[in-house]
């Protein structure tokens, strides 16, 4: 693929190229310590497809960056993982760890391949796209051949097509008056899959918090899984109050291992990533729910999380580990006589 010199990469394009060579080093760590720590064969050949497409991306974006003369980041290295440390999830939790980042990949880099004008970087985000819906199709497979794939609550088919009739189809109980209507089937999709994200990254966390070293880092791990705890409360309650199943948690896939894997660096670095992904579910879910009291919760803990993540972002500050992304000339220090 041969660069497009002559045509300056855009702001977006720098943007989500950086941030993609960042997420996948990170990837990249975690998988080499799946790979050195699974059993079923099944579930190797799709850790080893993770890491072969991870493997893929890395190589492209090195090579743009050398062609662009753009300085590579230094995201994350060998010296962040420790992968003959003792498992510290199992093989199931490898599965559907697997199938959450292709579900983050579809649309991370759906949205970065319509964002770029450059017709190089627009072919890198496409194969990115065709990469991850290809892990996603096999993992997805495995997850039903091994009855372990979960789906979505069931509810009857309408009898007609209606429209809504009433302005108390809004109604939820925004400040406490109004029957609340049954939930709509895009209530419940949000619902369902909110409360499964944050089962997966409350076992995620379950496991950082074990083998933190830094007592800091640790604490800090504790309170996202309080956190996480009450946002998956909230969101089964309200789908046991229409008497709808509620997704299972992983806390059991998680092992006793103290033995850290992961550099405190990369665990509080993958902390910032789950909760930058669940502030754009919160914040989708919200725009797709009439009910008022729905949206009014998202938009609660969407802002609960959002101070979760500024304390996150000032303990990766202290500790020297928050790399700088690309920004704009600061025009006001630049003409400073």
């Amino acid at each position: 693929m041969k660069p497009n010199n002559h045509i300056r990469l855009t702001s977006s394009e720098i943007g989500t190229l950086w941030a993609t060579y960042m997420s996948d080093t990170m990837a990249k760590c975690l998988l080499s310590h799946f790979q050195r720590n699974v059993d079923d064969s099944e579930i190797a050949a799709i850790v080893e497809l993770a890491m072969t497409i991870t493997e893929k991306h890395l190589e492209v974006l090195k090579k743009l960056f050398e062609d662009e003369s753009f300085p590579i980041p230094t995201g994350f290295t060998d010296e962040d993982v420790q992968p003959d440390a003792k498992r510290l999830y199992s093989d199931t939790f490898y599965l559907y760890y697997i199938k959450n980042m292709s579900r983050v990949g579809l649309a991370t880099h759906a949205m970065s391949y319509t964002m770029s004008s450059r017709a190089d970087i627009r072919a890198i985000f496409r194969e990115n796209l065709n990469q991850t819906e290809v892990l996603d199709q096999q993992v997805t497979e495995v997850l039903q051949s091994k009855g372990l794939y979960i789906r979505p609550p069931y509810i009857e088919k309408p009898e007609s097509a209606d429209f809504v009739d009433s302005r108390s189809f809004l109604s939820g109980g925004f400040f406490g008056f109004g029957d609340k209507r049954p939930l709509t089937a895009i209530e419940i999709a949000h619902l369902f899959a909110n409360a499964q994200t944050n089962g997966l990254g409350n076992t995620l966390l379950l496991g950082f918090s074990q083998v933190a070293r830094s007592e800091a880092i640790r604490k800090y791990l504790k309170r996202g899984l309080e956190i996480s705890t009450k946002h998956i409360k909230i969101f089964t309650d309200l789908l046991r109050n229409e008497n709808l199943p509620v997704p299972m948690t992983w806390d059991s896939d998680v092992m006793n291992s103290t033995e850290a894997p992961f550099s405190d660096k990369l665990m509080l670095f993958h902390v910032s990533l789950l909760v930058a992904a669940g502030t754009g579910n919160y914040g989708l879910a919200a725009a797709a729910s009439p009910r008022k009291d729905v949206a009014a919760n998202y938009v609660r803990l969407a802002a609960e999380i959002g101070t979760y993540a500024e304390d996150g972002a000032n303990l990766m500050i202290d500790n020297g580990w928050l790399e700088e992304p690309p920004q704009a000339a600061n025009r006001k220090e630049l003409t400073k006589a």
